[in-house]
């Protein structure tokens, strides 16, 4: 061992984050924006106690980690990660994973993380009391997944439009099982349990479809983080590969999903490079894409940001929303905590 601690950096101190930016800088890395706890060691033998390794989390996915060369294989990784994970059991945590480099992915391997899947730009391993594999056999005895070829769609629908249900019920005509799955991470306006309830109720009368929670290996934190922090760039696209191809290798071989229905995206540049993924990655699994286009109000195609900026603007447009929301949205925003949404959508924005 280095013979050395670990140091929690104030990520609120712009000096103390700039410092750790800078060291990640030398390894091509970032400190990315969805950090909520960074540690690091410094050269505690040098008159210049300069960083010489350095890990975050970000909730359960540790980061941006990266130690000087000369001190591989002298124990500073399995600090970093074990220090890390002893404060994700104090959050409640016991399920972790690791963004690293492919090459990197051999170290924690050591450490028992279980490498999920990589690209030519990241990998994705996980650590912790269940693995994908546990967690996909559990969702499909929960919510009793059948046999038989089915259809795919999923959808963040914040809030759930007329063009969410345009597209289901056009993968529904022409398809005999579809399974519908509602992003389960809570970094929307509407709650996860509001998107999935209202989704529930407005396509129960399709009898062939299936709406089921993501969890958290599909478009989550974990699998694209780029989503929920509208990150572009090359990053993106490799974010957008490691999704794309968990789906494929997970989920369409386990319940046997030979296509993806998608709508065509012409107002948001992620989507739009998630979806040039899609049509990449899941032909290599065996599954079909179709690229719907979207359905329109007048000549304009809805979406759920136009929703909200409806609904930000106010009394003025907001007759607009009957030719934009299903019923159940509409009467969804007149509740009590429909409300609350509307108020606080005045002040903030949130993401797709």
């Amino acid at each position: 061992m280095y013979g050395v601690n670990t140091e929690r950096v104030d990520l609120k101190n712009p000096v103390e984050r700039a410092e750790v930016e800078g060291f990640l800088q030398g390894f091509k890395l970032g400190l990315d924006r969805d950090v909520d706890y960074t540690i690091i060691i410094r050269d505690s033998a040098s008159h210049d106690p300069r960083i010489v390794a350095t890990c975050s989390k970000a909730k359960s996915v540790l980061k941006c980690f990266a130690v000087r060369e000369e001190l591989e294989g002298e124990g500073i990784t399995s600090l970093l990660i074990s220090t890390l994970i002893d404060k994700l059991f104090e959050e409640g945590i016991f399920h972790s994973f690791i963004f690293t480099k492919p090459a990197k992915a051999r170290i924690f391997s050591a450490l028992n993380f279980k490498l999920i899947h990589s690209n030519a730009d990241v990998a994705l391993l996980e650590n912790g009391i269940y693995d994908i594999h546990q967690a996909i056999e559990a969702m499909e005895n929960k919510y009793s997944i059948g046999e038989g070829e089915k259809t795919a769609l999923v959808m963040n629908c914040n809030p759930f439009t007329l063009g969410h249900y345009y597209l289901i019920e056009e993968a529904a005509k022409k398809n005999q099982q579809v399974l519908v799955f509602i992003v389960e991470e809570d970094q929307s306006l509407f709650p996860f349990a509001v998107r999935y309830e209202l989704v529930c109720k407005g396509v129960a009368h399709l009898k062939n479809v299936q709406v089921l929670p993501s969890g958290v290996y599909i478009i989550s934190s974990v699998t694209f983080p780029s989503y929920f922090i509208k990150e572009e760039g090359e990053r993106l696209r490799a974010y957008a590969e490691l999704d794309a191809s968990i789906f494929g290798k997970y989920f369409c071989s386990r319940f046997n999903i030979t296509k993806r229905y998608i709508g065509e995206e012409p107002y948001s540049p992620v989507t739009a490079v998630y979806n040039e993924q899609l049509k990449k990655v899941l032909p290599t699994y065996g599954v079909e894409v179709h690229e719907i286009p979207r359905k329109a109000f007048g000549d304009v195609p809805i979406s759920a940001s136009s929703v909200r900026n409806i609904i930000k603007v106010g009394d003025a447009h907001i007759q607009e929303l009957n030719h934009l929301l299903p019923q159940v949205t509409l009467e969804f925003l007149n509740s009590y905590l429909g409300r609350e949404i509307v108020e606080t959508l005045k002040i903030s924005d949130s993401p797709n």
